[in-house]
């Protein structure tokens, strides 16, 4: 078994968003982290892509990633005081644009 070792890693489960983690991976699957919190150890252990979920949601239903832009643009658009929330399995890239709606 030939591990990869990568530092630093950041994990995005909570709004911590903790940047010192060192993540120890056997081909494509996390075996051992280091300095990650029971909840990151768990979230980078057993977030895989074997479990696939849909490009995106409108009301709960499988939509295309275009529609569901339109969605939320118009709801956003529409609000007097947007509140986002539930970025905890996202790319910090996404967080970034998140907190630039604000």
């Amino acid at each position: 078994m030939t591990l990869t070792i990568v530092e630093h890693a950041t994990c995005t489960f909570c709004g911590c968003v903790c940047d010192d983690i060192e993540l120890h991976a056997d081909g494509d699957r996390i075996v051992k982290t280091k300095s990650a919190c029971s909840l990151g150890e768990s979230w980078f252990k057993y977030h895989t892509a074997e479990y696939k979920y849909p490009d995106a949601l409108i009301n709960g239903q499988p939509a295309s990633v275009d529609d569901a832009i339109e969605t939320a643009a118009e709801y956003l658009y529409q609000a007097n005081m947007p509140l986002i929330y539930g970025l905890s399995n996202v790319t910090c890239e996404a967080q970034r644009e998140a907190v630039s709606l604000a």
